[in-house]
């Protein structure tokens, strides 16, 4: 990883209603966060409808991919509105946290929201 090049944000978000206002507000706060913070921007993966709720998630898996081609050069980071966006569900977000970590890459929010407990801490019962 080369020192002198920024973070690489990555702008994820879902959207499984038909109504695009709520989504392109979040999406234009993720860009304000990330250019706030100096990063690079590589761009915005949304999966719309049923992709939005669905396990397999084409655009994420398309961000997931881009993450891992830039993981060896530079700090890489999936920019999320809040952490719910990945997925409303814990043990779901937890998982999906963990593909973003599996392809070199962190989660972070534009409410800078703490780290979650771990999954495996979930699964065993020692985290809420």
């Amino acid at each position: 990883m080369t020192a002198t090049m920024s973070p690489l944000a990555l702008i994820y978000d879902r959207c499984a209603s038909r109504s695009r206002r709520q989504l392109h507000m979040r999406l234009e706060g993720c860009r304000h966060y990330a250019e706030g913070m100096g990063w690079a921007i590589a761009g915005s993966w949304v999966d719309l409808g049923e992709h939005a709720l669905a396990v397999h998630r084409p655009q994420l898996a398309a961000l997931l991919t881009a993450m891992r081609a830039e993981a060896d050069y530079r700090e890489v980071l999936c920019v999320v509105h809040a952490r719910e966006r990945l997925a409303t569900n814990t043990r779901h977000r937890l998982l999906l946290e963990q593909r973003v970590l599996a392809a070199g890459g962190r989660t972070v929010t534009t409410f800078d929201e703490p780290d979650q407990p771990t999954l495996s801490a979930i699964l065993e019962g020692k985290a809420p």
